[in-house]
């Protein structure tokens, strides 16, 4: 939302495009469910994109792309791939704003019509409440969201403005554009049709209006609920809001909400039961602290203040669970700092991250990469919430693998591996895009492995194994049969890039990367751990991969990235480093080379070209090493890309304003640094300096 309360200075809030079209805006509604895709001309196969690459077990085909991406920019592409990459893609549901009549036409509203802006998030209740003059007149706006449903409450209180104030909702067609989620220039290409009101079965005494929404094989609904309202068409795809006071009721006030339905089919994915899921979810989890299903508020509530009821009886239960840091008895001021970063990523995860489905990069604020979710970052969207004693909000998209596992098998077969390879950039229905980088990327592959041991730490229960057995298994295997066996041992690659992807151009010839040979070893272990804990044999094949892997490689004392030429570019991610820090020790990593290698990371590496979780990755090596004033230093380094807004998101670039990886990497790391790790000094806090006072609880210690 904008300072209004809702969407209506869309072009105050851009974000940048990487091509020339137009910015999009931070001002996006989305859901878990709201896909869509824009119909091919023709029938378009990954297999067009298929090439055969040189590996030690002969060519394998992998789904390259013939183009090219270049600064961040796509290149060259053909029709096919640039439809690949874009569809499905996360659809924009509906911009909500104000608009002033003015000679008998409504207008959109400038930011001179808005003057003494007051805003307030309440991070307790999970309201906003924005305090503002419009055109001269005070409007108070209170704007919620609702804990279980896809539900908007919104009131507005307004003082002479009842006849010239109206909220207006615009629907725009699904945007292939890489930034952007709407496309307002396609009008016919669907459909929006208002039906008759008719009494709210879910807030009672309100009239209820549905709208149905068709774009191609997407549709859903919206319904908007209040008293004392008119609700009217007044454009193609424009519906108007205005207050109908009768007598005194609802004199300066509109209350009200706006729902969105999936149809359940097609593009929009079925929603599913979020309540029931939730409630299995917690108790699974052994969490019984927050309900399963939230009152929409006392009786008699008007809709929009229900709404805002809800979101009321929902977030304090959020905050009394779980785990918790405070510094605030620390002196040092850069403890305050990160305390505010600490709050606001725990509330701006669990609102973006903790869906169905993996998160994107930009969570449901706005699109990135079109709204397509990368399975390399689920780890870092979503770990933490098993760190912070949360984890029902880890287990709806990590459930979300199980969907897609025949379909990563047929990837694996198709590349003669056993298992499963999960793909990289994706939609709902898990089908890779074509890439010269996200389809050779591999340190995707333990993430389940890893995540589930999380489930498991938090809960160590038989449900958990067996619920994520085949998972775990399935990864283990394709791990096993990538790694291939030479005379130094077990190797990985080529074709390869590691999670840093500046080695993209020479794929074709990139082995052993050292971030990645840990991963495979720790994660293998876990693996075989977990048919020892259900009483299953033992894979022969795991322990041996994991026992003879090749040691990274050391240059000058340090370790280098991957193991051939150009061995070490100081760009992008210092990957290398997650070897030992978001992994535990392993037999494959030396302390003493990692500490050198930290510093030489520190002293000399190119910052602008970092990312968000970058620092997370240097906090958590520096607390493994034992030490914690390089961890602080780490998660507070003044950087561009580790800046942390008013708001508590983590801006990367104009095309990428926030960036939710930055939010999660910090929680893992401060809850690491918080509640230690397995073999890590016997002190309180370990990975804070000694000097500071940090209170904490319900964190659940790392691997």
């Amino acid at each position: 939302m904008d300072l209004t309360g809702l969407q209506s200075l869309p072009g105050s809030y851009p974000v940048g495009a990487r091509d020339d079209l137009p910015p999009g805006t931070l001002l996006g509604t989305q859901a878990q469910w709201a896909w869509h895709s824009v119909p091919p001309a023709q029938t378009y196969e990954l297999s067009g994109s298929t090439v055969l690459y040189d590996s030690p077990r002969g060519p394998v085909p992998y789904v390259d792309m013939v183009g090219d991406i270049v600064n961040d920019r796509e290149a060259g592409t053909s029709v096919a791939e640039t439809w690949l990459r874009a569809n499905p893609h996360r659809l924009d549901l509906g911009r909500i704003g104000f608009r002033l009549a003015e000679a008998g036409e409504d207008r959109a509203l400038t930011e001179g019509d808005v003057t003494q802006a007051e805003q307030t998030l309440d991070l307790w209740t999970g309201t906003v409440t924005s305090r503002f003059l419009l055109a001269g007149h005070p409007v108070t706006v209170t704007t919620a969201c609702h804990p279980e449903r896809d539900e908007l409450g919104i009131r507005v209180e307004l003082q002479g403005l009842q006849d010239s104030l109206a909220i207006t909702i615009d629907f725009p067609y699904g945007s292939e554009a890489w930034h952007d989620a709407a496309d307002w220039t396609s009008q016919d290409a669907h459909s929006t049709t208002l039906g008759e009101p008719a009494a709210s079965g879910l807030h009672a005494g309100s009239t209820a209006w549905t709208t149905r929404r068709e774009l191609d094989d997407s549709r859903y609904e919206v319904v908007i609920t209040g008293r004392c309202l008119t609700v009217a068409q007044t454009g193609q795809h424009r519906l108007r809001i205005s207050p109908n006071p009768r007598g005194n009721e609802g004199q300066g006030v509109m209350d009200l909400a706006v729902a969105f339905a999936s149809a359940g089919d097609g593009d929009c994915v079925p929603r599913g039961d979020t309540g029931a899921t939730l409630a299995a979810a917690r108790q699974d989890a052994g969490t019984t602290a927050r309900p399963a299903v939230v009152p929409s508020g006392p009786a008699g509530l008007p809709a929009g203040s229900s709404v805002a009821a809800a979101s009321e009886a929902y977030w304090p239960g959020f905050w009394l669970s779980g785990g918790a840091i405070e510094l605030a008895a620390t002196h040092d001021p850069r403890a305050k700092e990160l305390e505010r970063r600490i709050v606001l990523s725990q509330y701006l995860t669990a609102i973006n991250c903790s869906g169905s489905l993996p998160p994107q990069e930009t969570g449901l604020v706005c699109n990135s990469w079109r709204g397509r979710f990368h399975l390399e970052m689920h780890w870092w969207h979503a770990a933490h919430f098993a760190h912070w004693n949360r984890v029902e909000l880890l287990l709806p998209s990590l459930r979300w693998y199980s969907t897609v596992l025949e379909a990563s098998r047929q990837t694996a077969r198709s590349q003669g591996f056993d298992g499963v390879r999960w793909p990289k950039q994706v939609g709902p229905d898990g089908r890779e895009s074509p890439s010269p980088i996200g389809t050779f990327l591999v340190w995707q592959q333990p993430h389940p492995i890893h995540l589930a041991e999380l489930v498991y730490r938090a809960n160590p229960c038989r449900e958990v194994l067996e619920e994520f057995a085949e998972i775990v298994f399935e990864s283990a295997m394709f791990m096993a049969s990538f790694a291939h066996r030479t005379p130094r041992g077990f190797e990985l690659g080529p074709p390869l890039i590691p999670a840093q992807e500046s080695y993209g151009s020479i794929r074709a010839s990139v082995t052993n990367p050292t971030f990645e040979l840990a991963y495979w070893q720790w994660a293998l272990r876990v693996a075989a751990t977990w048919r020892d804990r259900l009483g299953l044999e033992p894979v022969p094949e795991w322990q041996e991969v994991a026992g003879l892997l090749v040691k990274p490689r050391v240059m000058d004392g340090v370790y280098a990235a991957i193991d051939v030429e150009p061995f070490t570019i100081r760009t992008d991610h210092p990957s290398m480093l997650c070897a030992l820090g978001v992994l535990p020790e392993t037999d494959l990593i030396d302390k003493d080379i990692m500490r050198a290698t930290l510093a030489s990371v520190l002293a000399d590496w190119d910052w602008d070209s970092t990312w968000g979780w970058d620092y997370p990755v240097l906090a958590m090596t520096a607390a493994r090493l034992e030490d914690p004033e390089a961890a602080v230093n780490a998660l507070l380094l003044d950087a561009r890309k580790n800046t942390v807004l008013p708001n508590g998101h983590n801006r990367q670039t104009d095309s990428l304003p926030l960036y939710l990886p930055g939010n999660g990497g910090l929680l893992a790391a401060t809850a690491l640094m918080a509640a230690g790790w397995d073999g890590g000094p016997d002190r309180h806090a370990p990975g804070f300096p000694a000097g500071w006072t940090v209170a904490w609880e319900g964190l659940v210690a790392a691997p």
